[in-house]
């Protein structure tokens, strides 16, 4: 039998020749079309020339198979957490299960689905049996792994794997199979699990995926419709509410980027299952488009391919993920979008399916063009109306600037405390940086691949942040559910003609107490880089002590105001709230900002940071890992501004780049700061911030705070009349 003789006579839903799929309510055992079909469709190419991704795609999943099948059939009974033998051996079986099913479609070659087989046979006999698993911890436990969504994510793979050779099998092996482990995977993800599958979250994501993919090729309508619609069938729950509840309506997710980039996997690909199975749902034009705007938004959620950590965020995640692979593949088969191609082509993969090899095809016809990364407002909250995130870019390629401000709502369970917080990206580094989370992810000698405790006791923490911590607790207090009632609002946005500035508001993250942050990337006349700007107000019924932390990476150069150093021993800077796991280096009174500055280097480019001294303050050098016996953070710098005793305070500060240091030639340039000084004018309920260049040159960033957009506005410098229109504006004072 030929391999195209094969597809028409098992793939109902083959599209080819004009052949109609069949009906919605007659699930397939095989939805998928032939990869022949598409290519002799679309092309001359002949089922052994693929496009070079996708034979190399080909290639490496023959020798992660090969290789497994080489060690025979291994499905141990569950024992480790993450990171252990039995749960990184189960991680494999549903790699192989799944990567066995296309090279069956792709090749005929039987060995693949008598391997997948096997697998199944063996997990037909050890399921039924399967207890809660032992290594199970605080989270709601698995069977195959310590947790259930685990057990998801192998299910969503594992029936993906399954649909394509269930049709060869024999009938007895197909209804073991079918019974003793689909069947019964689905049963514990849904009603067994129900407080899970019930969830707002994405761990409910990947098992309504699971269950409602495991119902269309089961050919199951009751398991389809609770997955879509949860148990009840109410539509109160399921996996078309996530769609609503858990996007924005311009595609952000409300977890933040990392989670994004995890939970877009289940939503594209069970997409896709309801699309090849019930066209008529248009599943990709629900809520106007929302899953392919979510893939969109997920790759701009990234800067060099690495994603924006926020909240509980693995720090070197990247594009560079099997989510991505799936994501990127499904959208382009949809869209048809040559932007894609270009993020397929920085990945070096795809995957192997017609959607993947279309990808392949098209990009090695040189169809690619340049993903139109760009300054956004994305805003958060199923209505938009739960704060936002709002991104501001500069130049172009690798080594692109990149502002990003999260003025987002919480983010749920997986959420930091750290409201109106900021990063800055330049010459291919984090420069502010995000810790992200406090977590080894499936390395067992750290907690088993969880969470660390220090994840709570420091990495949520504000502290931690680049944001506003009053009287040295964390926002919320603490409190994930309070925070999840509260977001801040974007006040105003704009990056239109070069100027690129954000205001948000935040109130309720501390009884009695608002501040506002205005935060802009401004290119200064002279300057051979942009200028990070930012001002931040707080105002509280009370006497408080404000601090204001900015973390980064590099290596100090100079220190521009007399310190007392820690030379011999470092204290401790509190108690509680992630202040217990803060060295204090050093502590000093800069007198103005010409002083009030501290110079690092990284990667051969000179940052400073500057600011204006508030009466009364201090600025500390300090650097996270106290009290951290086990090793479980990392060491990161920080500098911290600090005001106490009164109830309002305006701080003030620039972010500037400047000079290079080549080590190779031993040559240093422009190592000191290119700014004079910065000044900070209050009038009438206005900020003004002047700076000023040691080439001559001033620029202002003026702030109203009044929303009517056609006010004009005036502030008097050194007796020059600084005029505007708005809520802001940057104004070069050379032109007036």
């Amino acid at each position: 039998m030929t391999l195209q003789s094969y597809f028409l006579r098992y793939s109902p839903l083959l599209l080819i020749a004009g052949a109609m799929p069949v009906s919605a309510a007659q699930p397939s055992a095989n939805a998928y079309p032939s990869i022949d079909a598409v290519q002799s469709a679309t092309s001359e190419e002949t089922p052994s020339k693929y496009a070079p991704l996708f034979a190399d795609e080909m290639q490496r999943a023959r020798r992660f198979v090969d290789r497994m099948r080489a060690n025979g059939i291994v499905v141990p009974l569950p024992k480790d957490p993450g990171g252990g033998y039995t749960h990184e051996q189960h991680k494999d079986n549903y790699r192989a299960i799944y990567l066995s099913g296309q090279l069956y479609r792709l090749t005929g070659e039987q060995q693949y689905a008598d391997y997948a087989r096997d697998v199944l046979l063996a997990y037909a006999d050890m399921y039924p049996t399967l207890p809660d698993h032992p290594a199970r911890k605080n989270q709601n436990p698995g069977r195959i792994f310590w947790q259930v969504l685990n057990d998801a994510v192998w299910l969503v793979n594992s029936i993906q794997g399954y649909e394509l050779i269930r049709d060869s099998l024999s009938e007895a092996d197909r209804d073991n199979i079918d019974n003793n482990v689909f069947r019964k995977a689905a049963a514990f993800l849904s009603t067994g699990s129900a407080a899970t599958f019930s969830r707002i979250h994405n761990h409910a994501t990947w098992a309504t995926a699971g269950v409602g993919m495991t119902g269309y090729v089961l050919g199951d309508d009751e398991l389809v419709e609770i997955a879509l619609n949860g148990l009840d069938k109410s539509g109160k729950t399921g996996f078309l509410r996530q769609t609503e509840l858990l996007f924005s309506p311009d595609g952000y997710y409300t977890e933040g980027p990392y989670y994004q980039r995890y939970a877009l996997m289940p939503f594209i690909v069970f997409a896709d299952a309801i699309e090849r199975n019930q066209p008529e749902r248009k599943i990709f034009e629900h809520r106007d488009g929302i899953l392919l705007k979510a893939l969109t938004t997920t790759v701009q959620l990234t800067y060099d391919g690495y994603f924006f950590p926020f909240n509980d965020a693995i720090k070197d995640k990247s594009l560079k993920t099997d989510e991505l692979y799936n994501g990127v593949a499904i959208a382009y088969g949809k869209t048809r979008d040559p932007a894609l191609l270009d993020i397929a082509r920085w990945q070096g993969r795809t995957v192997l399916t017609d959607n993947g090899a279309m990808l392949a095809r098209d990009l090695a016809a040189g169809e690619a063009k340049p993903f139109p990364f760009a300054s956004l407002l994305l805003r958060d909250g199923p209505q938009g109306d739960k704060g936002a995130v709002a991104i501001f870019r500069n130049g172009t390629g690798d080594k692109h600037q990149a502002l990003v401000l999260k003025n987002s709502s919480q983010g749920m369970g997986h959420g930091h405390f750290d409201k109106l917080s900021w990063q800055y990206y330049d010459n291919g580094r984090e420069i502010v940086t995000d810790y992200g989370a406090a977590r080894f992810l499936n390395i067992e000698a750290k907690e088993g691949g969880r969470y660390l405790p220090e994840n709570k006791s420091w990495a949520k923490q504000s502290i931690a942040h680049n944001t506003l911590v009053v009287d040295e607790t964390s926002h919320f207090d603490s409190n994930t559910k309070l925070g999840d009632s509260l977001s801040p609002t974007q006040l105003f946005y704009t990056s239109d003609n070069g100027i690129q500035i954000s205001t948000a508001e935040m109130v309720g993250a501390y009884d009695g107490t608002r501040f506002t942050r205005t935060m802009a990337l401004l290119n200064v006349k002279g300057l051979e880089h942009p200028v990070v700007v930012d001002i931040t107000r707080a105002s509280s019924d009370q006497p408080r002590q404000y601090d204001l932390p900015v973390h980064y990476d590099g290596q100090i150069m100079r220190v521009g105001f007399d310190t007392s150093s820690n030379v011999a021993g470092r204290p401790v800077l509190g108690n509680d709230n992630g202040y217990q796991h803060i060295w204090v280096d050093a502590k000093g009174k800069p007198v103005d900002a010409s002083n009030a500055f501290v110079t690092w280097i990284l990667d051969g480019r000179f940052y400073s940071y500057r600011w204006v001294p508030q009466s009364g303050s201090e600025a500390i050098l300090a650097e996270s890992g106290a009290n951290d016996p086990n090793f479980n953070l990392r060491r990161e710098p920080m500098v911290i501004q600090r005001v106490a005793g009164g109830k309002d305070a305006v701080f003030a500060s620039i972010l500037e780049a400047h000079g290079r240091y080549d080590g190779a030639v031993e040559k240093t340039s422009l190592s000191d700061s290119q700014i004079k000084t910065i000044g900070l004018i209050e009038d009438q309920g206005s900020d003004v911030l002047l700076i000023e260049t040691l080439g001559g040159a001033k620029a202002v960033l003026a702030v109203s705070y009044d929303p009517d957009a056609s006010k004009k506005h005036s502030v008097t410098i050194d007796g020059q009349t600084v005029s505007w229109t708005g809520f802001a504006a940057y104004i070069d004072m050379e032109e007036g």
